[in-house]
């Protein structure tokens, strides 16, 4: 689901248990090294908003972050909260599974909408 778009970078909300984004360059880039300078500062710019909110939020016990593109080769970044009792915790999200999750989260609508109006404000 689409959650923010403008001029450098889409940014989707992933269907999972836990927080997780993705930001998207709106130009379909292969590698971060294809990308001009004023791209890749938007993609760090928005990816330090979006950490800093789920970590804000959430409480979460760790952020990763990743840049993969082996099934997927338009460049991008995840962003996910991770909680101790989330199903895969000690492993990524494309690990083994673990546990079944336990996690109690608070409602997304003020995370994604204070999100959006900081990544609005900062470009």
């Amino acid at each position: 689901m689409s959650i923010f778009k403008n001029e450098f970078i889409t940014v989707l909300k992933e269907k999972s248990h836990i927080p997780w984004l993705k930001i998207f360059t709106t130009v379909p880039y292969k590698e971060l090294t294809d990308c001009p300078k004023d791209l890749k500062a938007a993609l760090y710019i928005s990816m330090e908003i979006t950490e800093k909110h789920m970590r804000n939020y959430y409480k979460p016990d760790k952020i990763n972050i990743a840049m993969f593109g082996n099934y997927v080769p338009h460049l991008h970044i995840h962003i996910m909260a991770r909680f101790k009792n989330d199903a895969f915790f000690p492993e990524s999200m494309w690990g083994k599974k673990q546990r079944e999750p336990s996690l109690i989260l608070p409602d997304e609508k003020p995370f994604l909408k204070a999100l959006i109006e900081e990544l609005k404000y900062s470009f």
